[in-house]
């Protein structure tokens, strides 16, 4: 089945969080944001950190096959998550560049940003969505675990991040047929 990517970038919304379509006018908002926590940056393949802040934002808003999210609650920005890799012949796509506000960390938000866009993503044809987490990275790879995402493996030296680090990469999914046992 050939996946439809229109309306895959769409708001998306549940209660008070919304999903927004990442455009230029969230740069400032997610700029202040992302400074909230500048010690995380160096776990990441990319620096949302003040000092890279803007040349990061420039790339994620030209890429072409990725369609990021400003994520609010109520008229607060908390953070952003992007669909990556969009491969829409084969019916693959990642869900990554998540970044949240320390203070909605462990508050849930990640279950209901996630299940939004997955659910997104499988009702627009994706029939597998990956999540590529730092092998550094343990609090994202509970997260991906707590989704219900399995873990498929370790992608050595997959690549080269901001700071030079060879990174070692977990590989996670959901299949499209999984995801009511996934809890959606």
């Amino acid at each position: 089945m050939a996946a439809i990517v229109d309306g895959l970038g769409d708001a998306l919304a549940d209660g008070e969080i919304r999903l927004e379509p990442l455009a230029e006018a969230h740069r400032a908002a997610l700029k202040a944001a992302c400074a909230e926590d500048r010690e995380i940056w160096p776990i990441y393949s990319v620096s949302y950190d003040p000092e890279h802040f803007d040349t990061s934002f420039d790339a994620l808003l030209a890429r072409p096959n990725g369609r990021g999210f400003a994520i609010f609650s109520g008229k607060a920005p908390v953070g952003m998550s992007c669909y990556l890799g969009i491969d829409a012949a084969r019916g693959v796509l990642e869900i990554g560049n998540t970044y949240y506000v320390p203070a909605r960390r462990g508050t849930g938000l990640n279950r209901r940003v996630k299940d939004l866009m997955i659910g997104r993503a499988i009702d627009c044809g994706f029939r597998r969505i990956e999540f590529r987490v730092d092998a550094r990275n343990a609090r994202s790879q509970a997260a991906m675990a707590k989704l219900g995402a399995i873990r498929e493996g370790v992608i050595r030296a997959e690549r080269i991040t901001w700071t030079g680090h060879v990174r070692d990469t977990v590989l996670f999914s959901i299949l499209a047929r999984e995801r009511p046992a996934a809890g959606g």
